[in-house]
């Protein structure tokens, strides 16, 4: 995920850099994520969202790796604060989900990154993560679960492609 948002930004592909490093540092869903302002983001440690979904009245802390970036990405957009994040062309509308899975599958031909392209991969990146730097443990699934909104751990640990990996480490294993 850093290295594409990085390679993005040395083509100038400023708003997909900014739309994949918020989206794998926080987690949103797509329909949530390209409503934010950024004045509910820029030098804030939180933002409470209501989620489209769910309905469900969320606080999102900001980190300060993220934090940085939206800075540096502030500064180079020229944006002001009462802007879309990832506002369209005509600037009052955010991209359509469909525009951002284009282009996802675009940046993924373009740098050869494997993998689904989606725009389910930057919460799914935030949450593998998550479940990498807490040892794999049962206790960060129940976190992600709820950071997730997930009706369970099972639903998060197939959302996650986590029984996949356990079935192909089997076969290694033997």
């Amino acid at each position: 995920m850093q290295t594409i948002v990085l390679k993005l930004e040395r083509d100038n592909d400023l708003k997909f850099a900014l739309l994949i490093a918020t989206g794998s540092y926080i987690g949103l869903r797509i329909s949530d994520l390209l409503q934010l302002r950024w004045n509910q983001v820029l030098n804030q440690d939180y933002f409470t969202i209501t989620e489209k979904k769910t309905k469900k009245t969320r606080k999102v802390t900001i980190n300060p790796e993220l934090q940085t970036i939206l800075s540096r990405l502030f500064n180079q957009l020229q944006a002001s604060e009462n802007d879309l994040m990832f506002a369209n062309r005509s600037g009052d509308k955010p991209f359509s989900i469909q525009y951002v899975n284009s282009k996802l599958k675009d940046i993924f031909a373009r740098y050869n990154v494997r993998g689904q392209y989606s725009s389910h991969f930057m919460r799914k990146t935030l949450g593998r993560r998550i479940w990498e730097v807490n040892k794999y443990s049962d206790q960060a699934l129940l976190l992600l679960s709820q950071l997730f909104n997930h009706s369970s751990v099972s639903t998060t640990k197939i959302y996650l492609g986590i029984r996949e990996q356990e079935i192909s480490n089997l076969y290694l294993s033997v």
